[in-house]
């Protein structure tokens, strides 16, 4: 099946004309394993020229020594000798001596690298020795000139002192030579850059990945499902920018910005590649970490830039995933130093959202999972006009990801319910969605099946849920016995509480890294929960404990994620929900973090909510204790069949309590064919590890 573009035109059809358009222009180009410049030839080259003028200064190619210079001197054919900074010694010959045949053998007479003649020898000598053999020589050549009735003839010694010109020169080089490799090397890897040289100038260039028409997204809005609101807002926003003029002729103005709010793996990024396959128009994507960078500015360079290229290419859309790496909210960080540069970034952010002109076709979509902790001048009308909730599916999305993530499993086995699946999953996101049915084609493959079985999904529930199972994990009978008492004390709590969740199964196979059992719930597609609702929450949570303590006399470990749920949800009842009369109908959550380190109540309302959580507590225990001691015999029959079977099901509870005493909707529990698929959004797991 060939791909289609957007005139219509078939990707083979393209292909075909592409290759007959360059059948003859490709033959006259280099073949691509030619000849490739590399930046880095230059410190190559920069090493040898610093390692020839070292080995190979200029000076005089003809050395010699003292001995041979003083018999020169006493046969009267030097005309000078110059002694450079006290240890070099230049020797220059007369004309005369320079057309002797045992000198011309030796002289290799060359221009000097600076100009004019060299001497004709060259030597040196330890400082201070060459003033003492000089004094010696004359003593010599004034004797030998009196034996012989003649006049010394006076030597012509000059001293120079200069400084070493090429040895500072190959220094400097050799030190901005090791800067230059250090400065490119660091800017290279700040800038992110790859192949192509050093990015020393690009560092405050924008670095979003751009989808135009040369590069298709092969994603469309048919393959997001689950969204159904979420979708129709994003694509009015492509339609904004497709058809202006039908918004515009009628006075409105295209919205500057659209901000995707939602939990991570809800489908917000998948909503933005869609508007990338769909809208036609360029497509600038990037995170909010890609402005962070370690030298001031440049991220507001960055952002700069970035709307500069926008402005270029409008009509377009500029996407920044995870917009809460730039976006905090102002003035929340005690540090303040440190916070400077990204706020700096933010400002600059703003500012070039406020200077969008209204008919630009420039349109910025962002995505986060905290919009708590943003900006309020970001989300103001005129810089966000839209925010878009992506929140988890019901049950109705949950199906239409299930249809879209099992397309790609060729070999699907008859049994597979995608309904079942959906009522099965409640609160899982797509994300989470696609990993069950990955799992599930994993486990199937494992298994040696040609299809993937109902069960193998089942299998892949229990996996995303409570981790890989451990059957090789060696657990003393003591201890086995425990978990199996408090996974049935859960059982029985929820089965007898009108406003628990119906059980799916119970097991104390050990999983993950720390769970040795748990139960698993299907909790009702709900919004609102009264009080007692949430009571009975919380007896069902301290079934195990409560278990564990009439039966044993005892308490373990074990209930430490259940402990933890219950005072997180006690502490929510009175805080946030108003939920206790002494406290009043008050909430003190602080979702933008105005309160900080200052608690928004005194020490005595403190105290008083610190009394009425275990007070709370305290009675839905009691409330647990009574029901358990009711229920006794009907716990240590289920806690026997665990400790037999390891995993049983609502249909085992059934047979061995009988019914659940209360009324239960058909839409709230699946039908089961062969064992019930468990999936809980509520997972109690009995850890007993002492942590």
């Amino acid at each position: 099946m060939s791909l289609e573009s957007q005139n219509g035109v078939t990707f083979d059809t393209a292909l075909e004309t592409y290759m007959e358009e360059n059948q003859n222009s490709g033959q006259n180009k280099k073949p691509s394993g030619g000849f490739r410049f590399n930046p880095y030839w230059i410190y190559g080259i920069l090493f040898i020229v610093i390692l020839a003028f070292t080995l190979f200064r200029p000076g005089s190619n003809n050395t010699s020594n003292w001995s041979e210079v003083r018999n020169m001197v006493l046969q009267s054919d030097v005309e000078k000798l110059k002694v450079v900074n006290d240890r070099l010694v230049e020797v220059y010959l007369t004309p005369e001596a320079r057309q002797k045949e045992a000198y011309k053998k030796k002289l290799k007479k060359r221009e000097s690298f600076l100009g004019g003649d060299e001497a004709d020898f060259s030597f040196e000598m330890e400082k201070g020795y060459f003033t003492e053999e000089v004094k010696s020589l004359r003593i010599e050549m004034a004797d030998n000139a009196k034996k012989e009735n003649k006049t010394a003839k006076e030597i012509k010694v000059e001293f120079e002192t200069s400084p070493e010109i090429w040895g500072q020169v190959i220094q400097w080089v050799f030190f901005i030579g090791i800067f230059l490799i250090f400065w490119s090397i660091l800017f290279r890897r700040a800038g992110g850059g790859s192949g192509g040289g050093p990015n020393i100038f690009n560092i405050g260039r924008a670095r979003a990945t751009l989808f135009d028409k040369d590069t298709r997204v092969n994603i469309s809005f048919k393959d997001v499902a689950g969204l159904e609101e979420a979708k129709l807002e994003v694509m009015e926003v492509v339609d904004f920018l497709k058809n202006p003029k039908k918004y515009t002729n009628l006075g409105g103005k295209i919205p500057k910005g659209v901000l995707l709010v939602g939990p991570p793996g809800t489908g917000k990024t998948l909503l933005a590649k869609a508007v990338a396959g769909e809208a036609e128009v360029p497509f600038f994507s990037l995170s909010g970490s890609d402005f962070v960078e370690m030298f001031v500015g440049v991220g507001a360079s960055r952002v700069r830039d970035l709307f500069k290229q926008a402005k270029e290419k409008a009509p377009c859309i500029i996407f920044i995933d995870e917009i809460d790496a730039i976006g905090r909210a102002r003035g929340k960080n005690l540090v303040q130093a440190s916070n400077d540069e990204r706020e700096n970034t933010l400002n600059q952010l703003l500012a070039e959202m406020d200077g969008f002109g209204t008919d630009s076709g420039v349109i910025l979509m962002a995505a986060t999972n905290r919009p708590d902790i943003l900006d309020s001048a970001l989300l103001r009308p005129g810089r966000f006009d839209r925010q878009i909730s992506v929140d988890r599916p019901d049950l109705v999305g949950r199906e239409q990801i299930f249809k879209v993530h099992l397309k790609p499993l060729t070999k699907l086995s008859a049994d597979v319910d995608v309904k079942k699946l959906a009522s099965q999953t409640p609160g899982f996101a797509g994300a989470e969605i696609a990993n069950v049915c990955n799992e599930a084609a994993l486990i199937a493959a494992r298994k040696g099946k040609e299809s993937v079985e109902m069960s193998d999904f089942q299998d892949a529930i229990d996996r995303v849920i409570g981790g890989l199972e451990k059957k090789n994990k060696i657990i003393s009978p003591e201890e086995k016995e425990i978990v199996a008492y408090h996974e049935a004390g859960h059982a029985i709590a929820g089965w007898f509480l009108e406003h628990a969740d119906p059980l799916l199964k119970v097991s104390i196979v050990p999983r993950g890294v720390a769970a040795l059992g748990y139960a698993q719930y299907l909790p009702k597609e709900q919004y609102l929960y009264r009080t007692e609702q949430l009571m009975d929450s919380m007896c069902m949570t301290l079934g195990g404990r409560v278990a564990e303590d009439i039966f044993f006399g005892k308490i373990s470990t074990g209930a430490q994620n259940d402990l933890e749920r219950i005072t997180k949800l006690a502490y929510s009842m009175i805080t946030m929900y108003g939920m206790s009369e002494k406290v009043g109908n008050v909430s003190f959550y602080d979702p933008t973090g105005e309160y900080g380190y200052q608690k928004p109540y005194s020490e005595k309302t403190s105290e008083l909510i610190d009394e009425e959580v275990r007070s709370l507590i305290s009675s839905a225990y009691q409330r647990t204790k009574e029901l358990l001691f009711s229920k006794k015999d009907q716990l240590e029959a289920v806690a026997q069949e665990l400790l037999k079977t390891e995993i049983i099901f609502k249909d085992d509870l059934e047979r061995i309590i009988g019914k659940r005493p209360f009324e239960i909707k058909e839409h709230e529990i699946p039908l089961m064919d062969t064992k019930p698929v468990e999936e809980p959004v509520n997972t109690d797991t009995a850890n007993t590890s002492d942590e």
